[in-house]
């Protein structure tokens, strides 16, 4: 029988904030090491912390968009550990009292969308940042990573595959990133990921011995250390060998785990009660305002795009990748009034150019203005499908007007028959080897023909016509015979 895994997530979002978590250092990415400090995120002696409000803000919003119950009064614990690169000693989180608890998300899964409970969403600070390719001989420590807020979110184990704790992991990043409250750069370190695995023989059997894969910052990763883990795990199950609980590492290089330290549990961090910070309280009538005033989160998004715009559900996932991008294809969908063909041309030419360029949605010179201009030029007939899409590429390289590129360009539709039938006599007499084929029953040849035709036009001959014209020229006797 396989073993089943049960996992479950503990996700560290870093909140958008411009100072931190408990001090007025700036939460600024790539500035010099230890240049955004002072002594409260340093933990020097006195030095008394105050609690940021936009980041109970951001937290709360977090909380309330995973359904979960955000307590009026939650309480700061001491979690201490000692390592270089946490300077008091002890990490500010919180414990027993957590801000929220008891929520869920949705995630698609093979067979279906499954709830995954979350546990608990709480504020905590980071830690500093380890640097071992500076010096030769020894580690730097970077402090400026030290005090900015973050907060965790704990899944329930109920995650029974690594694709499913990669796609939960995806799921959860979305939501907080459309809340605005995060990047999401995992690059940057502003997402990371913890997974907590084990393995048991059967359902029925009692769980296994927990393993954590610490510091995940990819969703590939994520699931590439699982299914290393639980094939590991599953094993040592087989050759009856015991499996420590102990924390590992992700060597993405060498494609396995390696061990890390053993697991701790809750009395090795000796928590108690964050004396320097009175317990938070949170006013019943501004939790609802920041209920009523949150944005639309991804999945309402994707709902209402395949209701609202008519869209496949594949099209509205992709176009609700980002808000930017989904109000992009908004806009461009009003001015074109013609929803499917502005989700086609965004997520064939538009997504595919800007990924060959490397290139954020922000930096891109084609507008929805100009999207729309273009598609409502096809929908009119001024314009072919191909002319539309040679169009879409100088509007993207130069930011060009498409409606003035075919004033200026002559590229607008020829379906003058005359016109056709001349080109159409060009073409024959151009390629006499292919004709003769094609009337010798080599029909694959009227492809190259067509596609000839529109060559000599740029694009601008009307491929129905063109396709008539020259079948009939075709299947006239050959006047050479």
């Amino acid at each position: 029988m396989t073993p089943l895994p049960t996992i479950g997530l503990e996700v560290h979002a870093q909140l958008l904030t411009a100072s931190k978590a408990f001090c007025a250092c700036s939460t600024a990415f790539g500035a010099p090491p230890n240049s955004l400090t002072c002594p409260v995120c340093l933990g020097h002696p006195g030095a008394l912390p105050v609690l940021n409000a936009k980041a109970v803000e951001f937290a709360a919003r977090a909380a309330l968009a995973f359904g979960c119950i955000v307590h009026p009064v939650s309480v700061f614990a001491r979690k201490h550990y000692f390592y270089p690169d946490l300077p008091k000693g002890y990490q500010i989180s919180q414990y027993d009292r957590p801000l929220a608890t008891d929520g869920g998300i949705e995630i698609e899964t093979p067979g279906g969308a499954r709830r995954i409970g979350i546990v608990r969403v709480h504020l905590e600070e980071d830690a500093g940042r380890s640097l071992h390719d500076v010096f030769d001989d020894a580690t730097g420590v970077d402090f400026n990573r030290s005090g900015v807020p973050l907060i965790e979110i704990v899944t329930a184990p109920d995650i029974d595959s690594a694709a499913g704790a990669a796609a939960c992991f995806s799921a959860i990043r979305d939501i907080l990133v459309a809340l605005g409250i995060t990047d999401g750069n995992m690059e940057e370190g502003s997402l990371r990921c913890d997974a907590n695995v084990s393995v048991r023989a059967a359902a029925e059997a009692p769980l296994g011995v927990k393993v954590e894969v610490k510091n995940i910052n990819s969703f590939r990763y994520l699931q590439r250390a699982l299914e290393f883990e639980i094939a590991r795990q599953s094993a040592c199950l087989a050759r009856r060998e015991p499996i420590a609980a102990e924390t590992r590492l992700w060597d993405s290089a060498a494609g396995c785990t390696v061990s890390m330290r053993r697991k701790e549990e809750a009395h090795d961090y000796r928590y108690f009660p964050e004396p320097d910070l009175p317990p938070l309280r949170l006013d019943a009538a501004l939790v609802e305002e920041w209920r009523r005033t949150q944005p639309e989160l991804p999945a309402g998004m994707r709902a209402r795009f395949v209701t609202e715009y008519g869209l496949p559900p594949y099209d509205a996932g992709v176009l609700t990748q980002s808000r930017a991008l989904a109000a992009f294809y908004e806009a461009t969908a009003r001015l074109a009034a013609n929803p499917k063909a502005a989700s086609n041309w965004i997520m064939v030419e538009l997504l595919g150019r800007m990924n060959a360029a490397g290139l954020p949605l922000e930096a891109v010179r084609v507008t929805p203005d100009s999207l729309a201009r273009l598609i409502r030029l096809v929908d009119s007939g001024r314009i072919t499908g191909p002319t539309a899409k040679t169009l879409f590429e100088r509007m993207f390289t130069e930011g060009a007007d498409p409606a003035a590129l075919v004033a200026s360009e002559g590229l607008a539709r020829v379906d003058d028959e005359g016109a056709l039938e001349r080109l159409v006599t060009d073409a024959l007499a151009a390629h006499p080897r292919p004709v003769a084929q094609y009337r010798a029953g080599k029909r694959q040849t009227f492809g190259f023909l067509v596609g000839q035709v529109m060559k000599a036009s740029r694009g601008t001959a009307d491929p129905e016509a063109v396709s008539r014209i020259l079948k009939r020229r075709l299947d006239e006797p050959d006047p050479a015979e």
